[in-house]
């Protein structure tokens, strides 16, 4: 018999294996960066700032002494790259050969986007190998040139499907400007660089997220991954893995069945610590929606592509978790030139939560937050429900910054 598994159970287990129940789960400095992406299995990255982006973000959640520089060390050591997961994502470079199979799909023509000039990508490259790492910049600079035969869109393309295909790699940032060169320049000789089979690439899913989730399913391994072949191999491997009695298959109370891995359901897990985490919309914890609402009955959506007028609780709202329970979220904005980081709206929809539990380390979160995104003040425009203000407002007047 399949055992059935209680909410309260699925969330210790969720966040130990997310880092969300200590401080410091995957140690300091430089090392658990790199320890952070390879248990998690990517770091996803947006273009988004209206407050610190989220691939710093996540690491900053679960890496208290998080520098950018570290992630970006990583890179240049060729431990860390990056690529598309899910969606555009910093991966470790252990994995890298897990990749393969999309790039040579794009390569082959089998992907209806980056439909690239091909004469605009030998330029492309052919300049690359000549003249060196370029950003899409270099290429538009170029085309102002006389009698330059193609524009900078066409090379931004070009880049784009070169990187998407593997024949470019992201050999580092500054900030959101990419630049890239071959990656045989990029790889080091010691990378896999052997193309998985179809299995292969289903075991590496299924177990990446048994580690990084502590259980899964068909349909969370599955995420944003298109192709009946795909979920035929995931199902393969998952009863692979029954037979050899490496995961048992549970009951989700209330909900579909899951896989854990043997020995997970005889741990004992860290209890959430009374802390706050202010988790990034991106946060590897809360991509799958589905997921969260079904665990922690928290229903979750980034509203930023979403019309002003329909918007219930703003542009760009950081979820709240509380020890176990996520008890609401917060619409922010670092006004960085001010340095000053506004609360725009705060809604605590945990009601019930006695305010003396989680006021003061909110307040403590939110000023650690305020400084990783180089401000040295605090304002806080609304509070819902609005009897809430007055107390939020005198514990954060309490706080101080050194100017």
């Amino acid at each position: 018999m399949e055992k059935t598994l209680t909410p309260e159970q699925l969330k210790l287990i969720t966040l130990n294996s997310q880092g969300l129940t200590q401080n410091t789960p995957f140690g300091t400095g430089k090392s658990a960066v790199l320890h952070a992406l390879e248990h998690l299995g990517y770091i996803q990255i947006d273009t988004l700032s209206m407050v610190e982006r989220a691939h710093h973000h996540t690491l900053w959640t679960r890496i208290p002494d998080f520098k950018a520089d570290d992630l970006e060390d990583l890179v240049e050591e060729r431990k860390v790259f990056e690529y598309w997961f899910h969606a555009a994502s910093y991966l470790p470079m252990q994995d890298f050969r897990y990749v393969l199979p999309q790039m040579l799909t794009i390569k082959r023509g089998e992907s209806r986007y980056y439909n690239a000039d091909p004469k605009v990508m030998k330029y492309v490259v052919d300049t690359i190998r000549n003249e060196g790492p370029k950003r899409a910049r270099d290429f538009e600079n170029e085309s102002h040139k006389a009698g330059s035969w193609w524009n900078w869109k066409p090379a931004k393309l070009a880049l784009e499907r070169l990187f998407m295909q593997g024949d470019l790699m992201i050999s580092g940032r500054s900030g959101m400007q990419k630049t890239y060169d071959l990656a045989e320049r990029v790889l080091l000789p010691s990378t896999n660089i052997t193309e998985p089979t179809p299995l292969e690439l289903a075991e590496f899913l299924v177990k990446t997220n048994l580690r990084a989730y502590g259980f899964t399913t068909l349909k969370q391994i599955t995420h944003l991954r298109k192709g009946n072949d795909l979920k035929t191999n995931v199902n393969k491997v998952l009863q692979m893995m029954l037979e050899e009695d490496t995961i048992s298959k549970v009951t989700i109370e209330g909900g579909p069945s899951a896989f854990v891995q043997n020995g997970i359901l005889e741990k004992t897990f860290d209890q959430a610590s009374p802390s706050v985490w202010l988790l990034s919309p991106f946060d590897n914890a809360i991509i799958h929606r589905e997921r969260i609402k079904q665990i922690f009955d928290f229903d979750f959506r980034l509203e930023c592509y979403t019309p002003k007028e329909k918007r219930q609780y703003g542009y760009f709202c950081l979820p709240i978790l509380f020890g176990d329970q996520f008890i609401g979220r917060v619409d922010c904005k670092a006004h960085r030139k001010e340095k000053k980081l506004e609360l725009i709206h705060l809604h605590i929809e945990n009601t019930a939560m006695d305010l003396d539990l989680w006021l003061k380390p909110f307040v403590e979160t939110i000023k650690r937050f305020a400084i990783f995104n180089s401000c040295e003040s605090l304002v806080l425009t609304k509070v819902s429900p609005s009897k809430l203000g007055s107390f939020v407002k005198k514990e954060l007047s309490k706080l101080k910054f050194k100017k």
